[in-house]
């Protein structure tokens, strides 16, 4: 089982940039799918990226495509989301999460394991 740690997170101005870091331990990182996902509060936890086993195939939600991009480096088991041009809405706590069964990308429902999370707060 994979343990995720995110760090990265911070209070940013309207405009700003922020670049959040993930690594993971205990598994085979390069061998399956991760993502990133957000939760603010009274609402869902959603996938808003998400990035195949070899970094080939990306997915963004329409709230973060153009402004976020997801990467991975496997040599060092990081998963990474490079976040410009922040707005008020996008204030919540941001985890990793990985697909262990997968290498490719596919329904968040999959994802199976998560880190703690880390608070990104966005200040008009």
């Amino acid at each position: 089982q994979v343990q995720l740690r995110e760090s990265g997170g911070g209070l940013v101005q309207t405009g700003g940039s922020l670049r959040l870091s993930c690594t993971a331990s205990g598994g085979a990182f390069s061998d399956y799918a991760m993502g990133w996902f957000r939760q603010s509060p009274g609402k869902e936890r959603e996938l808003i990226a998400a990035i195949s086993f070899s970094g080939g195939s990306t997915y963004y939600a329409n709230s973060v495509k153009g402004r976020f991009t997801i990467s991975r480096d496997n040599t060092k088991n990081t998963l990474s989301l490079q976040m410009n041009n922040l707005a008020p809405e996008d204030t919540a706590v941001y985890y990793c999460a990985a697909d262990q069964n997968y290498r490719y990308i596919r329904s968040s429902t999959y994802f199976d394991s998560w880190g703690q999370g880390t608070q990104v707060t966005v200040s008009s």
